[in-house]
């Protein structure tokens, strides 16, 4: 994509003065732009945003000074190079000058290299500095926008807490728990941040399951049963299409496969099972024993604890059993 050319504006009460400018400047690739007085180079600026403004000092009425606070002043032109065009080469003119906000200075009558090589830095530097901007604007609006993905999807939890009181917290509960081992694991960003999402949403495809089912205070038969492991299938179809959930999909999906390959909805077995699915499992199991539900009691941790151990090798990988005991013996409040 071709780059627009850079706009200078020329600044000249006396005709000569933004001919030369133009004779000089003309054919070096920019797009040129004048003014005969302050009032008429704010409007300019105004509408042209230029790269560059070369801005004669010794004006009528408002003088190039006047005209450089005028620019500073306002919040979309604050940022543009001034260049003072100047016969004066005193240094209080020059200090005058930088008070109101100039940039640089360059002295008439003109050595044609000189101002040549000036200009072309000046506008190179600001367009190189406005790419920055607008670069960090973008990632500004980037996070923005992650922010906001990420508060709905505390939202669709909240929501699923809300139809099933008994498990309410649990999202919450097992992502930072999970996390915790992720980061023990030695996991980083982008797949940590991967990881809280898919852990937050673990659950979310129950929302496709009937509430006869899903608070039943009682055993389910076989045929709710088969209907409750649909639920990692329909979050993976709720998830799957959008694109910034994609790397989230393997808690969702792969948390009920078991490491002897009897789990669902895959049959994975060992180290087929992603491995956040793995971490997420034990995480899962351990506050799900732990918690009241419609049909039991929550177990004493004790027994929790030694259900977890037994199963390593058939439900759960046997070393993230062991890095989740590490994780809980290292947490301050278990």
């Amino acid at each position: 994509m071709m780059t627009a050319p850079s706009i200078v504006l020329i600044v000249d009460d006396n005709p000569i003065g933004r001919e030369t400018l133009e004779d000089l400047l003309y054919g070096q690739g920019y797009t040129l732009a004048f003014a005969a007085d302050g009032p008429e180079a704010l409007q300019q600026a105004s509408a042209l945003t230029p790269d560059v403004i070369l801005l004669d000092v010794m004006m009528p009425g408002m003088d190039g000074f006047e005209v450089c606070r005028h620019l500073r002043a306002d919040p979309h032109l604050a940022e543009v190079p001034v260049v003072m065009v100047t016969a004066l080469d005193d240094s209080e003119s020059r200090l005058r000058g930088i008070e109101a906000g100039a940039d640089d200075f360059i002295s008439k009558p003109f050595k044609r290299a000189e101002l040549r090589a000036r200009v072309k830095t000046i506008t190179r530097l600001n367009r190189y500095r406005s790419l920055l901007e607008e670069r960090a604007a973008l990632q500004r609006a980037h996070e923005e926008l992650i922010a906001s993905y990420d508060a709905t999807i505390e939202g669709w939890v909240h929501a699923l807490d809300l139809r099933d009181k008994e498990t309410e917290g649990h999202s919450l509960r097992v992502t930072e728990m999970t996390v915790r081992m992720a980061r023990a694991a030695g996991i980083t960003e982008p797949e940590l941040t991967a990881i809280r999402r898919g852990a937050l949403l673990h659950d979310i495809g129950k929302l496709g399951i009937p509430d006869a089912i899903l608070l039943k205070p009682g055993p389910l038969t076989a045929e709710e049963w088969a209907i409750m492991h649909q639920h990692p299938q329909y979050a993976y179809d709720m998830i799957a299409p959008i694109a910034y959930l994609q790397p989230a999909l393997a808690i969702p999906y792969c948390h009920h496969e078991k490491w002897d390959g009897t789990g669902y909805p895959c049959a994975l077995a060992g180290s087929a099972i992603p491995l956040a699915a793995r971490l997420f499992a034990v995480v899962d199991v351990w506050d799900a024993l732990r918690s009241d539900r419609p049909y039991r009691r929550g177990w004493p941790e004790q027994d929790v604890l030694a259900y977890l151990r037994a199963q390593a090798g058939t439900h759960f990988d046997p070393w993230a059993v062991e890095l989740f005991f590490q994780v809980l013996e290292a947490m301050p409040c278990k």
